[in-house]
C-alpha cells in the first residue's frame, strides 16, 4: 500500500485509511529519517483508533502505553536511544511483541533481530517540507 500525505492537514485522513488497512495484524515497524514524522503519524493513528491520551514519542522511556477506546493497550516504542540489542531483552521486548495487542516501534532496525516474522514495514520518504510517501509493506 502506498499513501501520499501531501501536508500535514491531511494526517487524519492518512491515518484512517491506514487503521482501514491494518486488518488482524498488530506489529508495526516505521522506518524515516529523523524528522520524517513518525512519531506525528503513529500518533494520527492512535487518534483514528479512538486513543484519547496525549500521544508522546517514547525517546526516553522506550516505550509508552495507551489505551483504544475499547480499552485494549497498544504500545508505542522508540529505540532510537539504545545503546545495543541487550537493553530490549532487558525491557521483555517479547512480552510487548507477541502480546497480541498493538505496537507500533519507531527506528525498528536497532532491534531488527527481535522483531516478530508478521511485521509489517512502514516506510516514511520525506519528498520535500512537508510532502511524504508512506509505504506499508
Amino acid at each position: 500500500m502506498k499513501l501520499l500525505l501531501n501536508n500535514l492537514s491531511d494526517i487524519d485522513t492518512i491515518a484512517k485509511k491506514f487503521v482501514e488497512n491494518m486488518g488482524n495484524r498488530k506489529v508495526f515497524a516505521f522506518y524515516g529519517e529523523m524528522g520524517a514524522g513518525k512519531t506525528t503519524f503513529i500518533k494520527a493513528i492512535c487518534g483514528a483508533l479512538g486513543v484519547t491520551e496525549t500521544i508522546t514519542s517514547p525517546t526516553f522511556a522506550i516505550v509508552n502505553e495507551y489505551e483504544k477506546e475499547e480499552g485494549e493497550p497498544i504500545f508505542h516504542f522508540d529505540f532510537y536511544r539504545i545503546k545495543d540489542i541487550d537493553e530490549a531483552y532487558d525491557f521483555g521486548y517479547e512480552d510487548y511483541f507477541y502480546s497480541g495487542n498493538i505496537c507500533f516501534i519507531e527506528w525498528p532496525q536497532l532491534v531488527e533481530p527481535l522483531l516478530p516474522e508478521n511485521v509489517v514495514k512502514v516506510q516514511i520518504v520525506i519528498e520535500d517540507n512537508e510532502q511524504r510517501t508512506i509505504l506499508v509493506d
